[in-house]
């Protein structure tokens, strides 16, 4: 439920307006060095000064408390902890009877009786992505694996040299656009994933949607394959390496790694609490009524996600890649015997 992986695991606590959340990440191997800039940097990522973000500034200073020791992770599990200090959660006490339309106040509600935290969206808030781009920050320093992210489409601009000007017209419109985002991963081997339900393809989606706002998920060229045939979607081995004159598998074949760049593509949804006027139903009149959202809500929640996509890939890369190096090290000893 709150923890993922196996031999790099992480366990997710807190909530949106909580003193603090965090991250437990358990099977680091001892010895790597941890750059905390780099942590540092990736969580500015996140949430930065951009037209169409969030006004929500939280200055996002870490804590880690155990797994580091002079810079070098020890084996043990590390420990991150993020306070929760810009908080405005006065904002949220309607949701109690008036759920928002496109979020999870009336389910949580009804799941949890009413115990649930609703506040900014209580274990659903995208807040919990700060302690995930933190474990996907460290994730990145144990294998050696590039990644790189980019966004391909924000509502119906394609072209990013004009994304300001197009986010402000959104957000004098009071509404918001969703996002295309295509994640890169070079330099990964052969071999990454197992048949079945360990594919690589299947790991890295279930964690890619337990963000919140994604809305689907695909791998190299994906839907649009629709349109062509199997002789032109086939990639053509090139080489002993696996190499591949095109990449329509994006860089997975029967679930696991073939040598190419893994590529993957993520839609997030339009952010679901805008400005403008909504109705919804409220539970305490028994009616539809209209709704003025308050708080501090992202136009465009989809220019703050790459890095977060990003990171959370890194986590189940790092997971596949010291299982791939297990198994390795076992058919080693089995084939010298």
């Amino acid at each position: 439920m709150n923890t993922i992986g196996t031999l790099f695991r992480l366990t997710l606590y807190g909530e949106s307006h909580q003193a603090a959340i965090g991250v437990v990440i358990d099977g680091v191997p001892p010895g790597i060095p941890i750059d905390e800039d780099a942590i540092a940097r990736a969580l500015k990522a996140r949430n930065p000064d951009a037209v169409g973000t969030t006004p929500r500034k939280e200055k996002d200073r870490f804590q880690i408390t155990s797994g580091i020791f002079e810079g070098r992770t020890t084996g043990s599990p590390i420990h991150v902890m993020i306070e929760n200090k810009d908080v405005r959660s006065k904002d949220y006490d309607h949701l109690r009877r008036h759920p928002r339309p496109g979020h999870s106040d009336f389910v949580a509600h009804r799941k949890y009786g009413g115990f649930n935290d609703h506040r900014g969206g209580g274990r659903f808030s995208g807040r919990l992505t700060a302690p995930l781009v933190v474990a996907g920050s460290i994730a990145k320093q144990v294998v050696p694996f590039s990644f790189s992210h980019r966004i391909k489409q924000l509502g119906t601009l394609t072209d990013m040299t004009k994304l300001d000007p197009y986010l402000e017209s959104v957000k004098a419109e009071g509404d918001s656009v969703g996002g295309i985002i295509e994640l890169r991963v070079d330099d990964v081997p052969v071999g990454l994933g197992e048949p079945m339900f360990e594919k690589v393809e299947s790991k890295a989606a279930q964690i890619l949607f337990s963000i919140p706002a994604v809305k689907g998920v695909e791998f190299g060229t994906g839907f649009e394959g629709i349109t062509m045939k199997g002789s032109a979607f086939n990639d053509t081995i090139e080489d002993d390496t696996g190499k591949t004159l095109t990449n329509h598998s994006g860089g997975v074949s029967g679930g696991i790694t073939n040598g190419n760049p893994l590529i993957v593509k993520v839609f997030i949804k339009p952010t679901s609490s805008i400005q403008k006027s909504q109705e919804t139903y409220h539970t305490e009149h028994g009616r539809r009524e209209t709704m003025e959202i308050k708080g501090r809500h992202d136009v465009a929640i989809a220019r703050r996600a790459p890095i977060v996509l990003e990171s959370v890939l890194a986590v189940v890369m790092a997971d596949l890649y010291l299982k791939h190096l297990g198994n390795e090290s076992a058919l080693h000893e089995t084939q010298t015997k």
